[in-house]
């Protein structure tokens, strides 16, 4: 920025930190910025004549952005200009590519969504629209580096020998796939994007039942992300929520009273990937949600053990298996399934240790057989989302939709179903009535597609300032808006030397 003669400079050193603090006048905020249509306007007057501005905040801003972008959009290049994006997701609507990898790691999906922040009578935001869908494997040998990492266990030797390089390199490559997920599908679809929600693979997530403070991560570099789909990228929904003391979890549940907004109430909603998560929708607006436990991780982590397979197909060798019910009962005092709400969990805990454990029960009570094995496993994944229904929710709901993967497996629906015909503890006795149990596409929502939704939905949130955080489910000190953003690509930059050879990438 070129300052003038009536600018000053104050410089602070905080330990090894330094920030440059310009106080400027307003005569020197005169230069042009532009408008909405890109059309380049005179900045008003600052009031009151001078103001502070920290260089080093600046910069972050350019980086990433959590805020309502309309107020520091004078400090953005103009040919990124967020705060004009945000402007036609109020006026008209943009698309947004939402992309994620779920905790099974078995590709990518993206949905193509309509988002809208104005809603019906006055709303900040209106329920999203699925415009496109489809799922991308993930290339082979990024899928080995991928399951490497999540496939260690914590402390182990194998997780000691990754090393930051795996890690930082796993990250970018994870970015640079997930942005060409999104401009793939926009290209197949006919469908411009305006900008990509991407959650990023989670390869930690602290549960609190280990020692320490909440935390989690995810991979899949922002700034790649932002590059390789040629737009602006939001992500890194949980962190605001678990720096505010919560637990960054679930997410869905935030999108779920838009997506389901005609379910007679009370209703629950039950997602079912890698882990089971469940949210409720009270008749006076009342809502909670929390992880029931691992579906997708204990399952596909058995069949790749087992019978070498990716997963168990429509639970074909589950269907065809015995159940050991001791060994069900005994995996269902696990001290995670009779925690309370607020509650998450990953793959830190119902991951490939999770797996050996139960392997090493099931085989020393007997079972030898893969059928016999998932069926067992089925029963427990069933029997933790009927224990969450019953111990954990404020009441018995009249219907149970289910969206995910693990929608396509009959032998856990038809489990589920099973366990839901009566209450499983004394605690909703009062109602004895079975809950049916149904598919989201009854409601219009694509069930492979419902997360796809959520990330679309919380970046055009990010976009638009909206606080979407619920402490009621966290456990946050108080709701903030989720996400930051990399701006991405900028029109009008200065584009590199076409006759330069590429740098050489070092052997791996």
């Amino acid at each position: 920025m070129r300052m003038s003669p009536s600018s000053s400079t104050t410089r602070m050193v905080v330990g090894s930190a330094s920030f440059v603090f310009f106080t400027i006048s307003s005569a020197s905020c005169a230069h042009p910025t532009r408008d909405a249509a890109g059309n380049g306007v005179p900045r008003p007057a600052v009031p009151p004549n001078r103001r502070t501005f920290c260089l080093a905040r600046h910069c972050r801003l350019q980086g990433r952005v959590s805020y309502p972008l309309r107020v520091h959009s004078s400090m953005r290049s103009p040919g990124s200009d967020l705060s004009a994006l945000a402007l036609r997701a109020r006026q008209g609507g943009i698309t947004v590519a939402g992309v994620l990898s779920g905790t099974s790691a078995d590709g990518v999906d993206v949905g193509l969504v309509r988002f809208c922040a104005a809603g019906p009578e006055g709303a900040p935001l209106a329920p999203p629209e699925l415009l496109a869908f489809e799922t991308r494997p993930f290339p082979g040998e990024l899928q080995a580096r991928l399951r490497a990492v999540l496939d260690a266990r914590p402390g182990s030797a194998g997780e000691a020998r990754l090393g930051l390089g795996t890690l930082a390199r796993l990250d970018l490559d994870l970015g640079r796939c997930f942005g060409e997920a999104a401009a793939g599908a926009a290209e197949r679809a006919g469908l411009p994007i305006d900008l990509v929600g991407s959650h990023g693979q989670t390869v930690w997530h602290h549960d609190g039942l280990t020692p320490g403070a909440p935390a989690t991560l995810q991979l899949g570099n922002l700034a790649a992300v932002a590059e390789a789909a040629g737009v602006p990228a939001s992500g890194d929904f949980r962190q605001a929520d678990v720096a505010a003391g919560g637990e960054g979890a679930p997410l869905s549940a935030l999108v779920d009273p838009y997506l389901f907004a005609t379910a007679p109430r009370p209703a629950a909603i039950l997602n079912l990937g890698g882990i089971g998560n469940l949210t409720w929708l009270g008749a006076a607006g009342e809502l909670s949600a929390f992880d029931t436990g691992p579906a997708g991780s204990l399952l596909d982590g058995l069949a790749r053990a087992v019978a070498d397979l990716p997963f168990d197909r429509g639970g074909a060798l589950a269907a065809a298996g015995k159940v050991h019910e001791p060994t069900v009962a005994a995996l269902l005092e696990h001290p995670f399934f009779h925690r309370p709400p607020p509650r998450s969990t990953g793959r830190d805990t119902f991951g490939a240790s999770f797996v050996e454990a139960f392997l090493e029960r099931a085989q020393g009570a007997g079972l030898r057989r893969p059928e016999d094995l998932l069926a067992t496993a089925t029963a427990c994944v069933a029997g933790s989302i009927a224990l969450a229904v019953d111990e954990h929710l404020p009441s018995r709901p009249r219907q149970l939709i289910v969206a995910g993967g693990g929608l396509h497996n009959h032998a856990l629906m038809a489990a589920l179903k099973r366990q839901l015909a009566s209450p499983a503890t004394a605690v909703q006795s009062s109602a004895p009535q079975a809950i049916p149990v149904i598919s989201s596409a009854e409601y219009g929502v694509n069930p492979d597609a419902r997360e796809a939704l959520v990330f679309a939905f919380l970046a055009g949130a990010c976009l638009s300032g909206v606080p979407l955080s619920e402490p009621r489910i966290s456990g946050a000190r108080a709701g903030r808006i989720l996400g930051l953003i990399a701006p991405g690509p900028v029109p009008g930059a200065p584009p590199g030397d076409p006759s330069a050879p590429a740098r050489p990438r070092a052997r791996e």
